[in-house]
């Protein structure tokens, strides 16, 4: 774990190191996935049961067999406990709600020109949703992914999510069905990926594939974008917490580690102004770890890639956090309005003592989709704008076009594009 303090000669140095290691890399799995894809392109179906036994250990009969029906997710989901399911529902109403907010309206503009000018929104046809099942079963991420296709109108929903053994989780079914996913498959990985993006004889082509994944995931929608749209290359989860020494030092190391027991290359970075604030969370910290279950794994994350920042005075914060532009940001400060409006790029702030990062993740309402890797410097997290597409449109009289159209044949002439101006002159009675 990183100890650094702004006094400190060398800290510069350090930040930048901080700023540039890499916690998890694509190069390596670049020819394995591009292998997986060229199968599933050339093979179809075949490569996916072919790979399906490979990586997730079991063998399905056939192609068939890789979508789960509509009988097979009720039975899976009938034994969740009502109290578990009323927490789903909550969550996806809050989701959809707040998503609901988002959509945007359709523009129409005369101008003094004579000339109308437009823009239509149109969700998309088909997207695909990955769903990770490898480390942990993450029906909210299900949930995040779909209610915002569902809300653009999006008519085709399909799902992918690996079964390991051939096992499905309930709840992230449960999910599924509650957030209005029209297809789910027994699928998962690069091959997934390469299935939803060319297609194969049992499962149609997507338009844009949402969701994260691991290494292989990441890297299989770096390789078939082009041919489908995509969110993001999502890297490892990554938390800063600003937090003076009002607050609890126990509250803050559960905020750090639970973004820490993601997996071992998560990062999670406490920013202070108090030396000895900072040394009593270091401490919180070790002593959680020894109690939480998956304590190896954030214990892993927090010892390799996790940090304290010491600052002289918290303007010196900010501006270091904007540098960070972390994927969750929490302020725990008596200002957290105030300090936001300070802090230029973050996927998404959490404000106030009251609420960690967590809340974010199940129930706020929110998407907890987010640019990782200080992609918030020019990245947002998902919206139903991932899910919508923009047309203009331009409508022109006789009296409109005899006002534009001669600069426009001027411009034409100037680029060498004698089509162009003639396409535009003809209908001015030029020539």
């Amino acid at each position: 774990m990183m100890r650094l303090d702004t006094r400190d000669p060398g800290f510069a140095v350090a930040f930048e190191t901080l700023l540039d290691t890499a916690r998890e890399t694509t190069a390596r799995v670049d020819a394995a996935v591009a292998e997986i894809v060229a199968a599933v392109r050339r093979e179809g179906d075949a490569a996916l049961l072919h790979l399906t036994a490979r990586f997730d250990g079991w063998q399905p009969a056939d192609a068939a067999v890789l979508r789960v029906t509509e009988a097979e997710i009720a039975t899976a989901t009938a034994g969740i406990e009502p109290s578990l399911l009323a927490a789903l529902d909550l969550a996806a109403e809050r989701i959809e709600r707040f998503h609901r907010a988002q959509m945007p309206h359709d523009l129409e503009v005369p101008d003094p020109a004579g000339l109308t000018l437009g823009m239509r929104w149109t969700a998309l046809d088909a997207v695909g949703l990955y769903v990770p099942g490898g480390k942990a079963a993450y029906p909210s991420s299900v949930l995040m992914n779909a209610l915002p296709a569902r809300v653009a109108g999006v008519g085709r929903i399909a799902m992918v999510v690996p079964t390991p053994g051939g096992q499905l989780n309930p709840l992230v079914l449960a999910a599924a069905r509650r957030a209005g996913v029209t297809e789910v498959y027994r699928l998962g990985g690069a091959q997934a990926v390469a299935a939803l993006a060319w297609g194969t004889a049992s499962i149609a082509p997507v338009d844009r594939i949402v969701g994260p994944g691991n290494a292989y995931v990441a890297e299989a929608k770096r390789q078939v974008f082009g041919r489908v749209g995509i969110d993001s290359i999502a890297g490892p989860s990554e938390v800063v917490v600003l937090a003076d020494a009002t607050n609890d030092p126990r509250h803050v190391a559960v905020d750090l580690l639970a973004q820490a027991e993601h997996d071992e290359s998560a990062q999670a970075i406490l920013v202070t102004d108090d030396a000895g604030f900072a040394a009593a969370v270091v401490a919180a910290v070790e002593a959680e770890l020894t109690t939480l279950p998956r304590g190896a794994i954030a214990g892993e994350s927090w010892r390799r890639h996790g940090a304290v920042i010491l600052v002289r005075d918290w303007e010196e914060a900010y501006a270091l956090t904007s540098r960070l532009a972390p994927e969750h940001l929490q302020l725990m400060l008596p200002e957290p309005r105030a300090a936001m409006a300070k802090v230029r790029h973050a996927g998404a702030c959490f404000l106030g003592r009251y609420c960690p990062e967590a809340i974010g993740d199940y129930v706020a309402g929110p998407n907890h989709v987010l640019p990782t890797g200080r992609t918030a410097r020019f990245a947002s997290g998902l919206s139903v704008f991932d899910f919508l597409k923009r047309t203009t449109w331009v409508e022109a009289s006789q009296a409109g076009l005899d006002v534009v159209g001669p600069a426009a044949v001027a411009l034409a002439e100037a680029e060498g594009l004698q089509a162009h101006g003639r396409s535009v002159a003809l209908r001015l009675g030029q020539g």
